[in-house]
């Protein structure tokens, strides 16, 4: 949770680096938080709740997702390959779950 939390502290910096635990505790609360809302959503008759927790993280998801391409040595511009239906959706997969570089132009590991 202090991976989620940290996250959110760091709400919009899109500089720096972000290991892979960092990034994927991220993602793994975000998820389980998500499912959560959407199951009472559900329950409830309404998606209110994952609509406004989604936009809520948003930018925090992009900052994070920029700092783990830049631990990659990538640009986080990268991160627009979600536009693309499925194959940008694998090849940003293959870009998180590499191996962080020593130090880059983002900073020293």
């Amino acid at each position: 949770m202090d991976y989620f939390i940290g996250a959110l502290k760091k709400y919009a910096d899109f500089s720096g680096r972000a290991r892979r635990t960092e990034y994927w505790m991220f993602v793994l609360f975000y998820t389980i938080i998500y499912l959560a809302l959407a199951l009472v959503g559900s329950l409830l008759g309404t998606e209110l709740f994952s609509l406004l927790f989604s936009l809520a993280l948003l930018v925090p998801s992009l900052s994070i997702g920029a700092r783990r391409l830049h631990d990659t040595g990538r640009s986080g511009w990268w991160q627009l390959l979600f536009i693309i239906p499925i194959l940008g959706f694998i090849v940003l997969i293959v870009f998180f779950v590499q191996d962080s570089h020593d130090e880059n132009s983002y900073g020293s590991n």
